[in-house]
This record gives C-alpha cells, sequence and structure tokens, in this order.
C-alpha cells in the first residue's frame, strides 16, 4: 500500500477538497523521500486545478501526525558516505516545506499526536494548523547532533521572549495550549471531531474567499472543542518569565550554565536540564549561531542556509554518533565530539556553515 493517500472529496458547490493522508503508521509517518517525492507533484497538480479549493493535511493513526524524518536511511547514507542521497532528501524535503509555505490554497494540518521534526516542518508550512489534546510538538534535534531545521530556523525566530532559543536547546515538548501561545498552532480541536471535517468542509459555498471558509469552519469546531482544552496545563506559558530570564545572556554557554545551575524539583525544568547536559554540546553552539544568522532572512534565505548546514552537519561525524547512541545502537551513550559547550571548536564550527557548493541548489526557490 502506498505510503501516502490521495483522495479528493466533492462539494455541494461542485468544487474539490484535496486530502493528503500519510499512511506508515508503523513508523510513527516519519517522513520518508518516497512520500515527499509522492507529495510534491500532487501538491504542484491540485495548485492548478480550478475545482481544488482547499487541501487537507493529515495522517493514519492517532499516535502521531508525522514523528520525524526518515533517520534510519540517512543514518545509512551517513555511514556509506553517499553524499548524494543526502542532499536529495534535505533538497526536496525544504522544498515541499517552502512549497506549503507558499501555496496558493488553504492547507489544513491536522496535527494531532506526535509532532516533530520533520513533522513541525509539514506542520508549520500550513496555513491553518490544527492542534488536539493529543498533540505533543518538539524539535529535539539537540540529542541526535543536529539542530531544528525543516524552517525551524524561521518560526523558532518569531516565537516571543526567548522561547524559541529555548526549546532549539532543550527540545522541551509543546502540547495544545502552548502551541497556540507560541504561534505554532492556529485552532486547537477535539480529536474525535476529525472525521467530520471533511463533511463539514464539503457542505460549505466555495464561491467565497477559501481561506475565510476554511477559518470559519475550524472557529466552529474550536468553539465546540472548548472544553475539552480548560483544564490543560501550560508549562511554556508558566515558565515564560523564566524562560526569558534564562535566554537573556550574550553567549550560549551563559544560557546553559544559568539553565543547570537551577536547584529544582520543577519536572519541566529538569527535563530541559537533562536535555542541555546529555545533549551535543556542538549542536547547543549550531542552534544558537544559526538562530542568530537567520534572524532577519528571507523564507527562502532561511531554506537555503538550512540546507547549507543540514548536509554538512551530516558529512561530520557528530550526528551520526548522535543517530546510532539514541535510535541504532540505543545504548543513549554517544561519544560526542566535544565534551563541554566552552571547548567546542571555532574553526570546526565555521566549517559547518561553510556552504558546500558554489551555487546553493535551492537558489530558484
Amino acid at each position: 500500500m502506498s505510503a501516502v493517500l490521495f483522495t479528493e472529496h466533492p462539494t455541494a458547490d461542485g468544487h474539490l477538497i484535496g486530502e493528503i493522508r500519510l499512511n506508515a503508521e508503523r513508523s510513527l509517518n516519519s517522513l520518508t523521500l518516497e512520500m515527499i517525492d509522492l507529495i510534491q507533484p500532487q501538491l504542484d497538480r491540485w495548485r492548478d486545478d480550478k475545482r481544488v479549493v482547499a487541501v487537507l493535511l493529515d495522517s493514519e493513526g492517532s499516535k502521531a501526525f508525522c514523528a520525524g524524518g526518515d533517520i534510519v536511511n540517512l543514518y545509512k547514507a551517513m555511514s556509506g558516505g553517499d553524499a548524494d542521497f543526502l542532499e536529495q532528501f534535505f533538497g526536496r524535503e525544504y522544498r515541499l516545506d517552502y512549497c506549503l509555505h507558499t501555496y496558493a490554497k488553504p492547507v489544513i494540518c491536522w496535527g494531532s499526536g506526535i509532532v516533530m521534526g520533520g513533522g513541525m516542518g509539514l506542520m508549520n508550512g500550513c496555513s491553518h494548523r490544527v492542534v488536539t489534546e493529543t498533540s505533543h510538538l518538539a524539535m529535539p534535534e539537540v540529542t541526535i547532533g543536529l539542530y531544528p531545521d525543516v524552517g525551524g530556523s524561521w518560526f523558532l525566530n518569531r516565537m516571543p521572549g526567548g522561547t524559541g532559543l529555548f526549546l532549539g536547546l532543550t527540545g522541551n515538548p509543546v502540547n495544545a495550549r502552548d502551541a497556540l501561545f507560541l504561534g505554532l498552532a492556529d485552532r486547537a480541536v477535539r480529536a474525535d471531531l476529525r472525521d467530520g471535517l471533511v463533511g463539514r468542509l464539503a457542505a460549505e459555498d466555495w464561491s467565497r474567499d477559501a481561506g475565510g471558509t476554511v477559518s470559519r469552519v475550524l472557529r466552529e469546531l474550536e468553539s465546540e472543542s472548548r472544553p475539552a482544552f480548560a483544564g490543560m496545563a501550560s508549562p511554556i506559558r508558566d515558565h515564560f518569565d523564566l524562560v526569558r530570564t534564562l535566554t537573556d545572556h550574550d553567549s550560549v554557554e551563559d544560557v546553559v550554565a544559568a539553565l543547570l545551575a537551577l536547584d529544582t524539583e520543577d519536572k519541566w525544568v529538569r527535563r530541559a536540564q537533562k536535555a542541555v547536559r546529555n545533549g551535543s554540546p556542538l549542536s547547543l553552539r549550531l542552534i544558537a549561531e544559526q538562530l542568530g544568522r537567520c534572524r532577519h532572512l528571507s523564507l527562502r534565505e532561511v531554506f537555503q542556509r538550512e540546507f547549507e548546514l543540514s548536509v554538512q552537519c551530516c558529512r561530520y561525524r557528530e550526528v551520526r554518533e548522535g543517530v546510532r547512541a539514541l535510535l541504532i545502537d540505543k545504548d543513549n551513550n554517544p561519544d560526542w565530539t566535544f565534551k563541554s559547550v566552552g571547548e567546542v571548536d571555532e574553526n570546526v564550527l565555521a566549517g559547518l556553515f561553510a556552504s558546500p557548493w558554489d551555487d546553493n541548489p535551492l537558489a530558484d526557490l
């Protein structure tokens, strides 16, 4: 069976709603190159089809919308020195993400369950992002020696009060209420209302503004869903002042030191401490440096810079070692290149930010 399912739902007034359903439930719908190569041409066809008024991006199963990228094949490519696969995967993934960000028709993402890594890239490109009671958003790349890519350099930089930097460094999870607070989601809707979403959309009059039509339907669903979210905690909002204080330093070394210096029994803070204590020191430097470099870049430029950095990172040993320890051998004992943030070699850091090409393959975005 195909890893991605496509359906065209007819509307009452003769239009179509396109549905893209990730169909790899056993791997938590992790995004593969095959899936990317199926989705992109379908989006291109629907973009040019006047009958199609909106697109729904969702997934099979309830556990995860998309738990990340195809780490297993990336690891094989890194281990075998397959530079072509690395460039193909990141290049096509970022083209897809950019396409979603700039798509001319409304794209609804049903971000229920786990949404991590590559899933965050898909979701944040969509015009209407929905979270549910089970949504668990995160960018935990620090644990594998990478950095939040797939547009993370764009959307983390647009979060308030240093929360983007903090979440990039720690990978702390984001629930539905905090996703709304941070601007990572637009609507919070009960998970059991998903099956009725297409029916409501199909019954609408699409002769008017399509984006407004989608917003109206989701607004109604969100209104019906409010009691389900009323008692949900909002840890990022609750810790906002602390996060702002912790990230208000002139170097990432000082940010990490301030976080680790906290003597607390707060489980949310202790989780963040564990991540920076056990994560890659090189990643911690990369994350802060990348966010600083991309702060004022356009979306197109962000994806170009991420493409360069991601390929260089996967040519270096750090990511391969992180994936081995966390996901392949699962010994949870990575041999990081540097043992602390202060020991990171500036020449290594600079080399990772150097473009591997004279002309960036994403220059035509």
